[in-house]
């Protein structure tokens, strides 16, 4: 990382408003500054602070859960993703302190609509390496809306960074991080202040690094025709990933007269780092004659890896108002990332021979631009018509050279790749009070995305998908002002295409065969759409509590599932085992939702006062064209479970609590002979916070106790893999300090 020092030195001009805050007092903001703006199903209210998170949720007539700092905070956690898996219905893939992107009601990857505020972020950035302190609040919308966006089957998750001057703040928190013998220490400061009387600006720096050692084994097995199993290899790898990280935002905002704003939040990341692996390969046994499994030829192998990762992005908004009643929202951005990687990968004899070498080399930089304009607009009778355009262009360039023993691989895929992808749509949502008890959100929402592809053969290819979503939300209370209330919804939604699905050149596999193939892209791919039902009770709490109950189900046209073939290549005449994404028709999926938070003393008369949050979420689903049993959906549990408690000392400045977050294993069959298996999920987590004044606090904090070893596998025909995982528990002593 030696250009961070460069890039602090860079955000210097931005560093005098901390010192501002603390020497100016800050002028009473503007009339204009109190006016809230529509948002997604949400009730235009004028207030001088924003609600409490359960209120805004309350008000909210599309169903939306708000987490703000107060919870963010609560745990310490080293990264959003931490946060985000506690929340109802969200889970995360992989073992337990290393998982991957958020999931919403157990659905795989694309079918939950990422947002960093309000924009989709761009692939190869991961949102849940985020600080928490960069955060401002969550966002969850179990289903879409107009504005939104109908890319959301699943629901859609909104990250929104550090806002404008609605509260002083100037904090620094120091922590390091300790599992399994390594150490990993991290640096957050955020801040806001006041330049001048109409401006106002925060800047948020979080610098950490990661550096994590742990071991997998995996257990190659085959089955023979009478059912019996033998095992062919075991191989046992130690793994060593180092990652550097600066991650920098900040927003500035002039609020003018009558109703003028504007906004501008630039947001910086570098990351570098690099990756080792060390595997042992035992034999254990050779496959039987005639059973079409090849097992691997070397003992020993080392693998390195290094890459690095930028990404800065620009984002500006500008409101106005036309007339009274009648208000413009400007939106455009431009952004751009870059990464690169290098790998080299050695293949050894038991006497240590040098057998086999794979090289990679890649590139890959995007470019993106964005431009929106809504309107919104009262009517009588209690209507807020908002409508909307929206326009982005991606320009994609990507190219990667692999060697096999020196030999150039890929064959007639060819080696770069050049997309470009041009998103367009249009909305229209009204939302209406149309009695004191029933209050209705009506959308519809028209999208297309053009995708154009050309590597260096010549060939092109071109896919192009428009969808309509209609999406209609209401609530409906038995009073006025009862703390009851009833949601429904009725919504279209669509998973499109990634880019990758649709141009991806092929990946190859070290050592291919049916449970480690190449995977590719499918040009001909079309867009799954969802036709969804939402139903809710809610009941909330005087002291802030509230209990709920959702179900819902989606109807999937056009299902995208990988598919494991062998092909040919034209050009080597080499066959091999492919993965490629194919839609393979129609999938149901439906379920459950509870969630309960409240202090016990609004419960239990004279009861200690301790802080419950729980959930639990329980999943089917169901591919029509694959044979049962376990025909679900990718990657969707049965069920998932949170159990949190929080208790403050009485007699000490002293906060404990704890967090029991369960998902059972399961497995899914992909095809008639293809079945994936995972393992299940136990994390316990638990804090301490002691404060020993209003500016200092020292907080210990543990991750996944009792920790559980990870297995997953897959079955393709006769061969089995079965992979473990280890996982540790982690330390963390963070000092909070508010300067």
């Amino acid at each position: 990382m030696k250009k961070v020092l460069g890039v602090l030195a860079a955000l210097g001009a931005a560093a005098p408003f901390a010192s501002a805050q603390a020497q100016t007092p800050a002028p009473p903001l503007p009339a204009a500054a109190a006016a809230s703006e529509p948002q997604g199903g949400q009730r235009v209210q004028v207030s001088g602070q924003r609600g409490n998170d359960t209120e805004q949720r309350r008000q909210s007539t599309a169903a939306k859960i708000v987490i703000g700092r107060d919870e963010i905070e609560r745990y310490g956690d080293a990264t959003v993703g931490e946060i985000l898996r506690r929340l109802p219905g969200v889970t995360a893939s992989g073992p337990a302190g290393r998982g991957g992107p958020p999931r919403m009601r157990g659905l795989g990857s694309g079918y939950t609509q990422i947002l960093l505020d309000g924009e989709r972020v761009p692939p190869g950035f991961s949102v849940e390496t985020l600080s928490p302190e960069q955060i401002e609040r969550i966002e969850v919308q179990r289903a879409p809306s107009a504005e939104t966006g109908a890319r959301a089957m699943a629901g859609t998750i909104n990250i929104i960074t550090r806002e404008g001057f609605t509260k002083k703040f100037n904090d620094l928190r120091l922590a390091t991080e300790f599992d399994n013998g390594r150490v990993r220490p991290s640096l957050s400061w955020s801040a806001n202040g006041r330049p001048s009387e109409r401006w106002s600006a925060n800047l948020s720096v979080t610098l950490s690094r990661q550096d994590r050692a742990y071991q997998t084994r995996a257990l190659r097995l085959e089955t023979a025709s009478d059912g019996s199993t033998q095992a062919l290899e075991r191989e046992v790898v130690e793994l060593l990933d180092k990652r550097d990280h600066l991650n920098v935002s900040t927003r500035w905002q002039w609020l003018g007269e009558e109703g003028q704003a504007l906004t501008l939040a630039p947001f910086l990341v570098l990351s570098e780092g690099s990756n080792r692996r060390n595997g042992v390969l035992d034999v254990l046994g050779a496959p039987s004659p005639g059973s079409g499994i090849d097992t691997s030829d070397y003992q020993r192998f080392d693998h390195l890896g290094q890459g690095r990762f930028a990404l800065l992005r620009l984002n500006g908004q500008y409101r106005h108002r036309l007339e009274q009643g009648t208000r413009l929202e400007w939106r455009g951005g431009v952004g751009g990332w870059r990464s690169s990687g290098h790998s080299l990968r050695q293949e050894f004899s038991s006497a240590g021979t040098e057998l086999h070498t794979l090289q990679e080399e890649s590139r890959a930089r995007e470019n993106s631009a964005t431009l929106a304009l809504k309107g919104s607009h009262l009517l009588a009778n209690d209507h807020s018509l908002v409508g909307g355009v929206e326009f982005e262009s991606v320009n994609r360039q990507d190219s990667r050279s692999t060697l096999r023993d020196g030999v150039k691989q890929l064959g007639d895929f060819g080696d770069n790749l050049q997309a470009t992808t041009l998103r367009q749509a249009a909305y229209l949502q009204d939302e209406w009070q149309a009695t004191p008890q029933w209050s209705g959100h009506a959308g519809l929402r028209w999208e297309a995305i053009t995708t154009r592809g050309t590597g260096l053969d010549g060939g092109s290819q071109r896919n192009r998908s428009a969808v309509w979503t209609p999406l209609l939300h209401a609530v409906w209370k038995p009073e006025p002002k009862s703390r009851d209330q009833l949601r429904f919804s009725l919504t279209r939604s669509y998973r499109a295409p990634t880019l990758g699905n649709l141009l991806g050149r092929p990946n190859q596999s070290a050592n291919n065969s049916q449970t480690r193939p190449d995977r590719a892209g499918n040009p001909a791919l079309r867009p799954e759409l969802a036709s969804g039902i939402d139903i809710a009770f809610e009941h909330y709490l005087s002291g802030g509590g509230l209990f709920s109950a959702n179900i819902f189900r989606r109807n999937i046209q056009d299902l995208v599932r990988s598919t494991t073939q062998l092909e040919t290549d034209t050009t080597s005449g080499a066959t091999r085992w492919v993965s490629r994404p194919q839609n393979i028709g129609k999938a149901i999926t439906q379920g459950l939702e509870l969630e309960a938070k409240f202090r016990l003393p609004e419960l239990v008369a004279d009861a200690p006062p301790l802080d419950v949050r729980s959930n639990l979420s329980v999943y089917a689903s169901r591919v029509q064209s694959v044979p049962g049993p376990d025909n679900r959906l990718d990657q969707q549990a049965h069920a998932t479970l949170n159990l949190g408690l929080d208790y403050r000392l009485r007699s000490l400045p002293l906060t404990v609590g704890g967090n029991l977050n369960l998902t059972p294993g399961y497995d899914t069959r992909l095809a008639q002979d293809q079945v994936a298996l995972t393992g299940r999920k136990r994390v316990y987590d638990a804090y301490a916070l002691w404060t020993f004044h209003p500016a200092l606090a020292l907080r210990l904090s543990a991750s996944n106790l009792a920790p559980l070893d990870y297995l997953s596998g897959s079955t393709t025909g006769n061969e089995t893999t079965l992979n473990e995982a280890a996982s540790y528990t982690t330390w963390q002593l963070r000092v909070e300090m508010k300067l």
